[in-house]
């Protein structure tokens, strides 16, 4: 594979305004319940009583921006019974929805919940990258939409020189799981995956 087309996304600058989640269903029409792209507010710590007012304790929360990670491991390819999902040159991971029997083994595999199941189509559906715009030379719709510039894409091996090799943040699964396709600038009150003591606080966008 001549490389590997990922995502970064910069937690630091995110406000949670979810234009990348909107601009997503827009461009792919999809149904109002069917999300390829979610934001995720998470945050955690507590009140406690200090000088007989409640003050806030270790409070933090902010908002994660994720959709299917394009990974070098794609569990949701190797457990697909039917050969509908393939991994591109440039590394983008596809479902052929010709081939697809909607079973949803792929949806039960992935630990991010990318791909879902589209109850009009009856078949598995998932963030493609926009392949088609980005084989025009233009950008996925969820990059060109962020109000904050939280969002860019590029050539995994680039985006890792450029900002680090952070890969995952709680609400998001460790990395070494499927070894995603992403780079992270983490937000200040971010913590690692695996180590949350928060919770995802804008329910039903639960993984």
């Amino acid at each position: 594979m001549a490389t590997q087309k990922a995502f970064y996304f910069d937690a630091s600058a995110c406000t949670g305004c979810k234009a990348c989640q909107i601009a997503c269903q827009d461009k792919n029409d999809l149904p109002a319940d069917l999300l390829w792209r979610r934001v995720f507010t998470y945050g955690g710590g507590s009140w406690i009583k200090q000088d007989k007012v409640m003050a806030p304790s270790n409070l933090f929360a902010y908002s994660v921006s994720t959709a299917c990670q394009h990974c070098i491991n794609p569990v949701c390819m190797n457990v697909c019974p039917a050969s509908a999902i393939s991994k591109r040159a440039d590394g983008i991971v596809t479902i052929d929805a010709d081939k697809c029997i909607g079973c949803r083994y792929c949806q039960w595999a992935c630990p991010y919940g990318a791909p879902v199941f589209n109850q009009e189509t009856e078949v598995m559906t998932k963030c493609d990258f926009c392949y088609d715009l980005q084989d025009q030379g233009l950008n996925p719709a969820c990059v060109d939409a962020c109000v904050m510039r939280c969002l860019e894409f590029g050539d995994l091996d680039e985006l890792r020189q450029k900002y680090g090799d952070l890969a995952a943040i709680e609400p998001l699964p460790t990395a070494d799981i499927t070894k995603p396709s992403l780079v992270i600038t983490a937000h200040k009150g971010a913590q690692p995956s695996g180590e949350g003591t928060g919770k995802i606080l804008n329910l039903p966008e639960e993984l």
